[in-house]
């Protein structure tokens, strides 16, 4: 049984064996069935790649064959070009020879008569030396002298006649710029006076305002130092100052009274300080608004507050503030037409007057106070010396310092700004009326339009055209020295004479 069961197992592993042996052999045909097709694949690709690299070679090797052929091509043309330049280089070189060759013949030719002309003017030098008695050098001399008197005629001339030109040029103008200016700026003026009234609503209002045994009244005018005038005139009462911010103080804490309807003596003092506190805020803000209206920045608020004073102080019933605003937009408008510092310009033409907000309460006078006021407070150097020139303490040395000069006199010179006093008007016009008769073959003199012009008639036997004319500048140079007067005065002298025939 053992013997059957070997036999069966060594049946089976060699069936078994024999199995694997044909799996192997299949395998190795597999295998080398599969390396044969790999070994075609591979043949057809590398024929597939080399008809690929020659089809690549072919179109590179002709496109290499038209870029030498192009640049054949090129090259052919840049030679072309060379020659064509080389032989007109060549051309051009030949008649710079040619031509180099003339103008060397002409220049001797030159050299020849250069020589023959020297020759002939030594020899008419000696004839014109043997003629006159002169050498060269003293007759070289003489024309000298005689070219240089006749050039300095000329340039006398010459100098006249552009000094009248540019006389008549600048004053035509000067003229235009400050008309234009005049009329750019339309500041209001108003001549103020020295009181000021009160409207009250009745009559009997001035009982309670005297008080009784007048005391409400002596109240009022210790605190403010006004007067107050009760008269006949029917509802209103009349405050008196010098001061005009007193005067304004008293006014207001008058009619703050008379709308509260209780007066008396605390009650005015409470009105009174609140009057002062209101005032002393609205000079500050009109300080502000005239620097705002300006343009003026970096005041310092005290220069501020003081420059708010000006609206309560007035110069021959000129109000200041006004003044002031005007004499900035003037001067700022002619520094703008003459190409000066427009800002200092303004700011110069707001300060010029502010010692005049001083010059009640501190000794000195308002360009003093001015000036030491400004140095206190930080301006510069070039808006202090415009304040100190612009009533010639000093010389003006600024163009800046000019215009606010001349801004100035504008603004106070024009007709109705200032009320001058009649004692000094009639002074003014009597001064005007003896200096134009102080000379002889003067028939009479008129003072006109308030003094701003002066009228000569003089005798026509005594003086001609030209001596009438010469009359004119002497009078006008005269007034200049001797008088003091705003904006200017035409001097006008008339000569008529008269011829009279009756025909018969």
């Amino acid at each position: 049984m053992l013997a059957v069961l070997l036999l069966a197992y060594a049946v089976y592993q060699f069936a078994q064996l024999k199995s694997m042996n044909e799996k192997v052999q299949n395998i190795n045909e597999e295998a080398a069935r599969k390396i044969k097709d790999a070994e075609e694949e591979i043949k057809l690709q590398k024929k597939e790649a080399l008809i690929s690299a020659k089809e690549t070679l072919h179109s590179q090797k002709q496109e290499f064959d038209n870029e030498v052929r192009e640049r054949r091509q090129e090259l052919g043309r840049l030679e072309k070009r060379l020659l064509e330049k080389e032989e007109k280089l060549e051309n051009k070189m030949q008649a710079s020879v040619d031509r180099e060759s003339e103008l060397a013949k002409k220049l001797d030719e030159l050299y020849e008569k250069e020589d023959y002309l020297a020759e002939l003017v030594e020899k008419q030098t000696r004839e014109l030396e043997r003629v006159s008695g002169l050498t060269s050098e003293e007759a070289k001399k003489i024309l000298l002298e005689q070219l240089e008197k006749e050039l300095k005629l000329e340039a006398a001339q010459l100098i006249r006649e552009n000094e009248a030109y540019i006389k008549e040029i600048s004053n035509s103008k000067s003229r235009e710029i400050l008309s234009t200016t005049m009329q750019r700026c339309a500041i209001d003026q108003a001549v103020e006076s020295t009181v000021s009234v009160v409207n009250l609503p009745n009559d009997e209002m001035k009982g309670r305002i005297i008080g009784r045994e007048g005391r409400n009244i002596r109240a009022l005018e210790t605190l403010t130092g006004v007067d107050l005038i009760i008269d006949d005139t029917p509802e209103a009462v009349v405050l008196s100052s010098f001061d005009p911010v007193r005067r304004q103080i008293a006014k207001v804490a008058l009619e703050k009274l008379i709308t509260d309807g209780r007066i008396h003596p605390v009650r005015i003092e409470d009105m009174v300080e609140k009057a002062k506190t209101e005032i002393e805020e609205m000079m500050f803000k009109e300080g502000e608004s005239a620097a705002y209206e300006l343009g003026v920045i970096n005041l310092h608020p005290e220069a501020v507050r003081t420059l708010g004073r000006l609206l309560y102080r007035t110069s021959y019933g000129q109000n200041v503030l006004k003044h002031s605003l005007e004499v900035g937009h003037i001067a700022g408008m002619l520094a703008t037409e003459l190409g000066a510092n427009i800002d200092v310009a303004k700011r110069a033409g707001l300060l010029h007057d502010i010692g005049k907000a001083l010059d009640q309460t501190h000794e000195g006078t308002h360009i003093q106070l001015g000036v030491d006021f400004a140095r206190r407070y930080g301006e510069k150097e070039d808006i202090i010396h415009a304040i100190e020139a612009h009533h010639d303490d000093v010389v003006a040395n600024s163009v800046e310092a000019v215009l606010v000069k001349i801004a100035d006199a504008l603004s106070a010179g024009r007709p109705g700004a200032r009320r001058d006093t009649l004692e000094i008007y009639i002074k003014r016009i009597k001064k005007l009326e003896e200096i134009a008769t102080g000379y002889e073959g003067i028939k009479r003199s008129f003072a006109v339009q308030a003094g701003r012009e002066i009228r000569v008639l003089v005798q026509p036997t005594v003086f001609d055209d030209v001596a009438a004319s010469k009359l004119a500048r002497d009078i006008a140079k005269k007034i200049e020295t001797e008088l003091d007067y705003p904006g200017q005065i035409r001097v006008t002298v008339v000569r008529e004479v008269r011829s009279t025939e009756i025909a018969k």
